[in-house]
């Protein structure tokens, strides 16, 4: 793991980088379940 320790810890911004990629995540997620839907 150790990108992600990179990612959260490299800006300093821990809390908002690690929210930052649930919500990426968060809306890949609705784009396949809208892909898949269609």
């Amino acid at each position: 793991m150790r990108f992600h320790e990179r990612l959260c810890g490299g800006a300093g911004y821990g809390g908002a980088s690690s929210a930052a990629f649930v919500l990426v995540l968060f809306v890949l997620l609705v784009i396949i379940l809208k892909a898949v839907s269609y």
